[in-house]
């Protein structure tokens, strides 16, 4: 939206959002003007109120002698673009001004608005480097973690109960530890797909478990997630619309066959008959015997006391302490269905990869760290390339190969020379996602004003900047939380080691007593049950139903009802599965959902802000910590008229904040 047309287009707005505050109120006969429902609301919550002392966690710094090197690759870049913009005919777009770069990057980078002393700050610097300080500065920031923990979280479908007995807060709190420290990609990936043990002592397992129980879909998912490519069709026939044969599905999951995950949980009638034959683990024997005597009693327990049933969440507890991910080679059958001329039902599958070869170092190690070592390997230039061209959709909007996870012969990029030139980088860069980030960001494309790119219409993306699209669910909620709290990172999920502190029960002991099991299962309820975990979550920054943290920090996944959900987060059920497409629900939820109401409490940042300055300069304060710019002069004399017109300036300085969070130019990254 133009800044000219701004005052005309807030008339209107500022009407709509009145109305439909009255209206929703008056059914709970609550008819009130904004800022006095504000004022007779719940007071926000002491941990949000002032500035943390510290860092909300530790991240890698970047190293600042990479930055010449950051910006020849930049213009290499864009040189190789604007040689295909003047094949094409295209011409790229005007240049971000400081302001426009400032916004895009806060939540491209951090996954939030700036706030009005950051803003500031960096508009009135001189600094010939202040972007290439801003990108640094926001690349080693918590605010860096969020950001990509939450795209990540849609990725890898992150929960924290996907079964009832796992326990994955471990594996959530690992994930994010892991972007903090910026480790290599590559060897993140391997880890998740080859680590032994427990949650809590082995969080990276949640990857493999978190399919557990169906061999062949986590084989498909891991293919769509780490090489983009869809063979799922064929694991029940071969492939109608890509090359891809049921036997070559079967060959590649041979080597994954072997792992078991869990000693409560509940390993496959093949993998029970396979170990039968073989040494048991140390422990093993002694785990599964202590599950079955704590269950029984558990059992023996309710009947005495007159309960009609167990206690399901200790049984739970009990699985969960009792659940091992490891690794046994088992051989894999074809299904006894299998109709293809090529092999006989029920025959014994050797494994085999989809292209490529095994590297040397890893063809005598057990077939999952042949599978990794081969998935990850700098020859398999596929592995590279996807979460190449991940990155880039993540950045630029829309990714060179659509969809990302549809590499195939039909389905080309539309840029070939582009996607290996990025592919190139990745590998240059070994693996260090958050340096291509930096290159991405540098590059004189990124920092050009964004473009509508329609994929019903258009052939292909020119890529003369990023494609204009919606703030996600998260990066809305943690912009609208930067408004409101002081201290957005006051509630953090558990760390691992807290968390495997109170839920460890060593089942490896013989004759572990019921009493003992108990006093543990209690005290890990008291402190990290679900039930005690919300109290204590509301109770440190709950705000009428809402909770005041980092999207990355809520429980997951949230209810359909959640403002998160409304804006598309997913149940993180599917890979990928979030949306930004709008609906009505979340009109009312902008205008009239706790979440937006919790920025004009007293004591919320841009309240503060707003008090301490006179009634001209609070409409900068306004412009600045809502659309990361300077008003107008349009937009200067309308507010002002608003302010000065309202009952009081308070109730018109909270409606000139309604306004302006439900334009388009705050919901969008322009």
């Amino acid at each position: 939206m133009a800044q000219s047309r701004l005052g005309k287009a807030l008339r209107p707005i500022v009407a709509v959002a009145l109305g439909v505050v009255l209206i929703c109120s008056l059914g709970a006969g609550k008819n009130k003007p904004m800022a006095a429902r504000a004022r007779s609301a719940p007071r926000l919550p002491a941990a949000v109120l002032e500035p943390a002392d510290e860092a909300a966690l530790e991240v890698m710094p970047i190293d600042p002698d990479r930055r010449d090197g950051v910006e020849q690759a930049a213009a290499a870049l864009d040189s190789l673009l604007a040689k295909r913009h003047a094949e094409a005919g295209v011409q790229p777009g005007a240049k971000l001004t400081d302001e426009q770069f400032l916004r895009r990057v806060y939540l491209d980078l951090g996954g939030r608005i700036p706030t009005f002393d950051e803003a500031e700050d960096f508009l009135e610097s001189n600094s010939a480097d202040k972007r290439a300080d801003l990108i640094e500065g926001l690349l080693e920031s918590p605010d860096y973690v969020s950001r990509f923990y939450n795209a990540w979280a849609e990725v890898l479908r992150l929960q924290e109960r996907p079964q009832r007995d796992l326990f994955f807060e471990p594996y959530l709190d690992w994930v994010k530890r892991s972007i903090a420290a910026n480790r290599p990609y590559d060897q993140w990936v391997y880890e998740m797909l080859t680590a032994d043990g427990k949650l809590w002592e082995s969080p990276a397992v949640g990857y493999q478990l978190r399919d557990q129980g169906m061999p062949l879909p986590y084989v498909d998912n891991t293919i769509r997630v780490f090489l983009g490519t869809q063979i799922g069709c064929a694991q029940c026939h071969d492939h109608p619309f890509d090359s891809w044969k049921q036997h070559q599905f079967y060959e590649l999951a041979a080597f994954t066959a072997g792992t078991q995950a869990g000693l409560g949980g509940k390993p496959s009638k093949e993998a029970r008959q396979e170990a039968k034959k073989k040494p048991r683990r140390d422990g093993l024997e002694t785990t599964r015997n202590n599950v079955r005597y704590l269950s029984s009693e558990a059992r023996k327990d309710a009947k005495q006391a007159g309960r009609p049933k167990v206690d399901q969440q200790f049984l739970q507890f009990l699985d969960a302490n009792g659940t091992v991910v490891g690794y046994h080679a088992l051989p894999l059958k074809l299904p006894h269905d299998y109709q293809y001329a090529d092999a006989e039902p029920l025959a014994e599958v050797p494994p085999r990869v989809l292209w490529g070869e095994i590297p040397t170092a890893a063809q005598t190690a057990p077939g999952r760290e042949q599978f990794a070592a081969w998935l990850t390997s700098r020859d398999n230039r596929q592995f590279a390339r996807t979460i190449a061209n991940r990155m880039w959709k993540l950045l630029m909007g829309v990714g060179v190969v659509e969809p990302i996870d549809d590499f195939r012969t039909e389905n080309p990029p539309s840029h070939p020379e582009l996607l290996e030139h990025l592919t190139d980088e990745m590998l240059r860069l070994e693996f260090d996602l958050r340096e291509f980030v930096r290159l991405i960001v540098s590059t004189d494309t990124y920092q050009r004003r964004a473009v509508a790119y329609d994929p019903t219409r258009e052939r292909a993306p020119a890529f003369t900047a990023p494609t204009l699209k919606r703030l996600s669910a998260e990066q809305l909620w943690d912009s609208i939380l930067t408004l409101v709290a002081h201290d957005p990172w006051a509630y953090q999920r558990p760390t691992v080691e807290a968390f495997g502190k109170a839920v460890e029960l060593d089942l490896n002991r013989k004759n572990v007593s019921y009493e003992t099991a108990q006093e543990v299962y209690e005290n890990f309820q008291a402190t990290f049950g679900r039930r005690a975990a919300a109290k204590e979550m509301f109770k440190q920054v709950g705000y009428r139903g809402a909770v005041l943290a980092r999207a990355s920090e809520l429980p997951t996944p949230l209810p359909l009802g959640h403002f998160l959900r409304q804006f598309g987060q997913s149940d993180r059920e599917t890979i990928d599965g979030g949306r930004t497409v709008a609906t009505v629900p979340q009109i009312l939820a902008m205008l009239n959902g706790p979440i937006t109401h919790s920025m004009l409490q007293r004591g919320s940042v841009i309240f503060d802000e707003v008090s301490s300055h006179a009634p001209r300069e609070a409409v900068d304060v306004i412009f600045l910590s809502v659309l990361s710019r300077r008003p107008s002069a349009a937009d200067r004399e309308f507010a002002m008229q608003e302010i000065l017109s309202a009952e009081n300036r308070a109730i018109g300085a909270s409606n000139l904040i309604w306004a302006l969070l439900n334009t388009r130019e705050f919901l969008f990254i322009q």
